[in-house]
């Protein structure tokens, strides 16, 4: 009888749910797992740090809708996804981290990194667990991966021990199959018919997609808008879902649509800090709320139709079920022509003379490069809410930002994963400074592996949310805020990349050209204006 290890087992469990990339820094408590992806024909992309590894799983699973999978060696390996995983949780991504272990032998005797990981990811993920015997890890990965993709979905936690790893099974043992939902749920169609009637009535509506929004209802949202003439919104994952420049997208007027709407249709809205908490809309306001997640209904803000449902799939019900409006809607065209009064401001503060770049033109400059079939991975604070309003991405999924989490760190993760994914895209990062000196060493990663990724910083020298936050509070006693301006160009110029700094506005789009032209992973490094912000995340 022939025979494989469990490495392999594992292998091809990952196999039948359609992974064909794991994310990984190499150790060795994985090498049975690592080989068995070998056997198996599962493509290894390795980084520089842990935490890299993992937030590219991430970014896999959002952009290819299958698990992401990331594998990393005991104890401090382990450890170091711990901050992605805890960005995948609060960004529903179903992510599974496999943890090296101790061998079983050594339980208990103070084994190299011996440590009990399950126990620190039971407050983070869906599901935790060690797989203690070779023939059942078919079982635990079926266990897991139900777990990941329940509800909007979530991050789960495996860890193999080295000789389970590396013990010996038949090549016939079986593998679990069809263990979990592959459907996305719609609604009832008499809700349906209701929430219609609902929008269809409406003098004031607005459809606002979020964080549990995924790409499968782009269309069928702009068919919606379009047949309800409502003005519509996306934030978090929804970026994209709408094509830029449609008149239907608002950007800049969205707290002014929530103060006057009288319906709201929120799909895979999260109401927290980044929409007010739901407070931002009419109290008079009949907020309709669709979410995968039921704990998501009614959070913050009361849902007078609470639909645990698909948002996608919701949305491409409705689209089909008589949802209509005028051809001209007054409210629509004050919206809208609030949308050009804030833009035409916009434009004026970003062409207003300045030594330096100020944040509005970068975010411009920054929004025409990339233009709207690109992928860009968003990592900072101040800068990246600027530039936000400024991409023009047309592709749902395609802004890859961290989240609720507010996690720093994610460009490089993010990035490498849509290159993996999408390697004929044109890929970004859009930093902060602060948020480069996370894991900008994994410019090593994109330089070894060939992969032209194209980075612009947007360099103030401080870390300019906090240090307006901080100053409204003891203006007299600023500490820690302030970084200096740094030529981090000069780190991936001398990794082998391509670096460059802008100092002057008109050197901006030049630049950003002879990054993408030299053909390799590149940083342009911007010297921005510092800006200070009366207002801040942090207090609500």
């Amino acid at each position: 009888m022939e025979k494989i290890h469990g490495g392999r087992l594992l292998a091809r469990a990952l196999k039948n749910e359609g992974v064909d990339t794991v994310f990984t820094l190499t150790g060795g408590h994985i090498i049975g797992i690592l080989d068995g992806c070998v056997l198996e024909d599962i493509r290894i992309v390795d980084v520089r740090h842990e935490q890299t590894a993992a937030q590219a799983a991430e970014a896999y699973a959002r952009l290819t809708g299958k698990l992401g999978v990331v594998a990393v060696t005991a104890g401090p390996g382990v450890t170091n996804t711990v901050t992605a995983v805890l960005n995948a949780q609060y960004s529903g991504t179903p992510v599974l981290v496999l943890g090296g272990r101790h061998p079983v032998a050594q339980e208990h005797t103070g084994g190299l990194q011996e440590m009990d990981h399950p126990q620190l990811f039971r407050s983070t993920t869906r599901f935790a667990a060690t797989v203690w015997e070779t023939a059942r890890i078919g079982e635990y990965v079926a266990a897991a991966v139900r777990h990941a993709f329940s509800g909007r979905g979530g991050p789960v936690f495996l860890d193999i021990p080295l000789d389970v790893q590396t013990s010996l099974v038949a090549d016939s043992t079986p593998l679990p199959q069809r263990y979990r939902a592959t459907e996305p749920a719609g609604a009832d169609q008499t809700v349906v018919a209701d929430v219609v009637s609902t929008l269809n009535a409406a003098e004031r509506p607005v459809i606002f997609a979020g964080s549990g929004f995924r790409s499968g209802g782009a269309d069928a949202l702009v068919a919606a808008a379009e047949a309800r003439n409502a003005p519509t919104y996306v934030n978090a994952g929804a970026r994209g879902a709408f094509p830029h420049g449609h008149p239907l997208l608002g950007n800049r007027t969205r707290s002014q649509a929530f103060a006057g709407a009288d319906v709201v249709l929120a799909l895979g809205v999260d109401w927290d800090f980044r929409t007010g908490y739901g407070r931002k809309i009419a109290s008079e306001a009949t907020v309709i709320q669709v979410d995968s997640e039921p704990t998501r209904i009614g959070w913050n803000r009361a849902a007078h139709h609470g639909i645990v449902a698909n948002p996608g799939r919701f949305t491409e019900q409705i689209a089909v079920s008589g949802l209509e409006g005028p051809e001209t809607c007054p409210w629509t065209e004050d919206l809208q022509q609030a949308e050009t009064v804030k833009l035409a401001a916009a434009v004026a503060e970003a062409d207003a003379p300045s030594e330096l770049v100020g944040p509005q033109f970068f975010g411009r400059g920054v929004g025409e490069f990339f233009g709207t079939d690109s992928i860009v991975a968003v990592d900072g604070g101040d800068i990246v809410a600027t530039t936000a309003k400024w991409l023009q991405i047309s592709t749902a999924g395609h802004v890859l930002e961290p989240g609720p989490a507010g996690t720093l760190g994610t460009g490089p993760g993010f990035a490498l994963a849509a290159k993996t994914v999408f390697p004929d895209k044109r890929v970004g990062i859009v930093f902060g400074d602060g948020a480069f000196g996370f894991n900008g060493m994994d410019y090593d990663t994109f330089v070894r592996l060939g992969l032209p990724i194209i980075g612009v910083l947007g360099n103030d020298g401080v870390w300019n949310n906090i240090k307006s936050f901080h100053r409204m509070f003891y203006p007299e006693r600023l500490v820690a805020t302030d970084l200096g301006r740094r030529p981090y160009h000069k780190i991936v110029e001398a990794m082998g990349g391509y670096g460059e700094l802008v100092a002057r506005p008109d050197d901006l789009t030049p630049a950003l050209r002879r990054a993408e032209e030299s053909g390799l992973p590149a940083l342009v490094n911007v010297h921005i204006d510092e800006t200070f912000r009366a207002s801040s995340n942090y207090s609500g």
